[in-house]
């Protein structure tokens, strides 16, 4: 394990130049204090977990100090938020400080979010809250959990500063990794702008880092959009599939190699409800949690639109139109996974419809359901099944669901066990991460960052040890969220 002053550091998007960005230096912080710090990550980028108790760790990733070799930048891009073309993004509180391999020879950016203002912070300040930071915190950790492609964080570092939103709240910066911060909207900017060349110059870096197979091929902006198409489509299976709503699924915010990016006005489902969003700012719910797969397609098309001097419109037009069915195969697979069903036929589809209508008109917890399942055909609750407003529909629809399964022939314990991992038991309900939040902005108290984090590194499993040291009761942190805080949205500036 290596020492903070011996991580490897590069910055080969600096090479780039102006056109793609600002060197820019972060805005130094009077008083750096940890509020928590993730081990996994940590471990994952090779630095020795001592490491994280040295004033040095605080000064590095607070922006006090650079890393020996980093080159911070702010990205410039741009992007369609809402559905409407702005022109003016680029990163306005954050600097890429560089890239660093990881314990399996992947390279990864390490990111500081709300470390003051850059030439695209438009008049703002360019820092972050501690709410923000501690929801992207534990959002990326939650996300990760459930087996989803995602950012992580090392830290979460309060700056001992005021941040003045609504009212003033304490300030923090995050410290993010992520296999890549291009997004959508980084093409857009240099289409946009009529820099065609520079499209192209960034096409090739993105292929060289993250796509190396196809460099040589004659016709590899075509696989580039292919993959790109591919992983967009999975990944948004797998949000549908783990009842996941982005919440800002603006263009600036999807990544070219499919990685859920920017947590703002997130949230996983309570009740079924495909109109909810958690997003405040969204009144025509565009970002809805049913609209996700479709706004995917059309942030995708959006960033074919920019490959068009490279690629015929029509061979662009054809790796499009894969995205339906990548994505319908890989949904199917996945909810044949959460209902321990290999076989996915009519009866299947049927099976899964009816599910959804049933979720929908009881507005029973969703994750619970889910959970309970495999408990099935002898152990459903008694006790949950009294939340169904028509239990009967619940048992019309249980018989068929165990009809399906005796044709499988299963063994059921072993059915039991595959489901109970992958329908977890805990997930980060927004009123648990509120109550982190208040604790630590009220309090200073940042324990429950802290249990939340252990909670959600295994979000399938009891572990009685464990939860014993950090004062995690399990059945508190799996019950359903209380009626008050149900659909709890949040706003952009969140």
């Amino acid at each position: 394990m290596k020492k903070l002053e011996n991580l490897e550091i590069s910055n080969s998007f600096v090479k780039l130049g102006a056109d793609f960005l600002q060197e820019k230096l972060p805005e130094p912080v009077s008083s750096p204090y940890l509020i928590d710090s993730n081990p996994a990550a940590i471990k994952l980028i090779g630095l020795d977990i001592a490491e994280v108790k040295k004033n040095e760790f605080l000064e590095y990733f607070s922006g006090n100090r650079l890393l020996p070799n980093s080159r911070p930048l702010a990205m410039a891009y741009s992007g369609h938020q809402f559905g409407s073309y702005n022109p003016r993004l680029g990163d306005g509180r954050g600097l890429l400080l560089g890239e660093i391999k990881d314990q399996y020879n992947n390279t990864l950016d390490i990111h500081l979010k709300g470390c003051g203002p850059t030439r695209f912070s438009r008049g703002f300040d360019g820092r972050a809250t501690l709410r923000a930071s501690i929801r992207e915190y534990l959002g990326g950790e939650a996300v990760h959990g459930l087996g989803i492609p995602t950012t992580r964080s090392l830290a979460v570092i309060g700056t001992g500063e005021l941040v003045h939103r609504e009212t003033p709240e304490p300030g923090a910066i995050l410290v993010r990794l992520s296999d890549s911060h291009i997004r959508f909207g980084s093409f857009q900017l240099l289409h946009f702008t009529k820099k065609s060349n520079k499209v192209t110059e960034l096409l090739n870096y993105i292929i060289k880092r993250h796509y190396p197979t196809i460099q040589n091929e004659s016709d590899k902006v075509q696989l580039l959009l292919r993959h790109v198409v591919k992983r967009t489509a999975k990944l948004i299976a797998l949000w549908q599939a783990n009842g996941f709503i982005h919440g800002v699924m603006n263009t600036d915010n999807m990544t070219i190699t499919g990685t859920t990016f920017d947590y703002g006005p997130f949230g996983f489902m309570d009740r079924f409800n495909p109109n909810f969003t958690p997003n405040h700012s969204d009144p025509n719910g565009r970002y809805t949690y049913g609209k996700q797969p479709e706004i995917g397609y059309w942030n995708l098309s959006k960033f074919g639109e920019t490959l068009g001097h490279l690629v015929d419109s029509q061979l662009i037009a054809e790796e499009l139109a894969n995205y339906q069915k990548i994505y319908n195969d890989d949904y199917r697979a996945l909810m044949g996974k959460k209902l321990g069903l290999d076989i996915h036929d009519a009866e299947f589809k049927e099976l899964v419809n009816n599910l959804f209508q049933l979720l929908y008109t009881s507005q029973v917890d969703c994750c619970l359901f889910f959970r309970h399942l495999s408990k099935l055909p002898n152990n459903f609750p008694e006790t949950f099944r009294k939340n169904f407003k028509d239990p009967q529909t619940l048992d019309s629809w249980i018989s068929m669901y165990i009809r399906l399964i005796e044709r499988e022939d299963p063994d059921l314990n072993v059915r039991k066990e595959k489901m109970d991992m992958i329908n977890p038991k805990f997930i980060l309900r927004n009123y648990l991460l509120k109550n982190a939040t208040d604790k630590a902005m009220k309090e200073a108290d940042f324990s429950e960052v802290e249990r939340l984090r252990i909670l959600l590194e295994d979000p399938y499993s009891d572990r009685p040890e464990l939860f014993t040291q950090y004062g995690i009761n399990p059945e508190h942190y799996s019950a359903e969220t209380p009626a008050s805080s149900i659909e709890m949205q949040l706003s952009c500036s969140a």
